[in-house]
């Protein structure tokens, strides 16, 4: 009787030590690396970190590391403590870089683990109002008759407008030019001032005012679902090409090895915050939508745009600059 008295108080005490470690978790400030210091990613970051301290009794940091198209942020998180304690916010160069650079310091799926997809925000296809098109359609048979002497503008070599504007190029069987900018802002600014005829770029507040202020002409929202902000703009498959789909998203990731209590701690708390009204508002007015999901769900999401986007660079023959 005593030897199972004795038992039965080890495995009491072993279940408790447990769950107080469970509990103990946060016991120090939470860093979120962000590879990019504005846009999206800091939107989000920001917001995830003001609004899910006080429940995990922790600070929350924001902390830029941008540089080498996301890959220093990537590196340093790769690299940190599997303890909950450094996060990266990633952004679809995580898993494009692995394809777009000769050499990558990370591995985005042995390297790291989900934690959940915390939102979205589609690409825009936009033409100079002296371009002679006012459809999707009118722009391809534009470009067919017309090869080479259509341009587009992006904000880089390898960013999601720049795969977004070279996947539109391989559907439709047409030659645009490319033309990189050093951010998705003065690619904007390029085909206002008519530099270029189209711009492909992250849907935001300032490219919806520009559309409903006719300085601008919408062709496509690439995502399936239209924009709040600009309800005119059909989506890509409403225009003829449902393949051209271009997302700019936001998953929470943890260096490989991180303990599932954590993961799945961090994964509700996380949920808790894109659930609510004012994380929706937020979002709605750059023409994004919150998300969640299980790690497993997120997983299986960068599997596959990694395999659409690998698949769009080398067809492309693009490679970092």
């Amino acid at each position: 009787m005593n030897r199972c008295l004795h038992a039965l108080t080890a495995v009491a005490l072993t279940i408790a030590a447990a769950h107080a470690g469970a509990q103990a978790y946060p016991s120090k400030a939470i860093r979120i690396a962000m590879p990019f210091g504005t846009g999206g990613t800091d939107l989000v970051t920001r917001w995830i970190a003001l609004k899910m301290a006080p429940a995990l009794g922790q600070q929350i940091v924001p902390e830029p590391r941008t540089g080498a198209g996301g890959n220093i942020a990537h590196e340093f998180v790769a690299r940190s403590p599997a303890d909950g304690y450094t996060l990266l916010m990633a952004a679809p160069p995580f898993v494009v870089n692995p394809t777009l650079y000769a050499k990558t310091p990370y591995d985005p799926f042995r390297d790291f683990t989900p934690v959940t997809l915390c939102g979205s925000v589609p690409s825009l296809l936009l033409s100079h109002p002296s371009v002679p098109v006012k459809t999707l359609r009118e722009l391809i048979a534009l470009a067919r008759t017309s090869p080479n002497k259509l341009s587009y503008a992006s904000g880089g070599i390898g960013s999601t407008p720049h795969l977004a504007g070279e996947l539109l190029k391989s559907l439709t069987k047409t030659q645009i030019v490319h033309v990189p900018y050093k951010g998705g802002n003065l690619g904007l600014v390029g085909a206002m001032s008519g530099e270029v005829d189209i711009v492909i770029g992250t849907m935001s507040a300032a490219s919806a005012s520009y559309v409903n202020d006719g300085k601008m002409r919408g062709l496509a929202v690439l995502d399936g679902k239209r924009v709040k902000t600009i309800p005119q703009v059909p989506t890509s498959a409403e225009a003829g090409l449902p393949q051209l789909l271009a997302i700019n998203w936001y998953v929470l990731m943890a260096p490989a090895g991180t303990p599932r209590d954590i993961i799945d701690r961090l994964n509700a708390e996380v949920s808790k915050v894109m659930q609510l009204p004012e994380t929706r508002e937020r979002l709605l007015a750059v023409g994004g939508e919150p998300a969640t999901g299980t790690p497993e769900q997120a997983a299986e999401f960068l599997r596959t745009e990694f395999t659409r986007w690998s698949r769009v660079i080398k067809d492309a023959g693009i490679k970092a600059e």
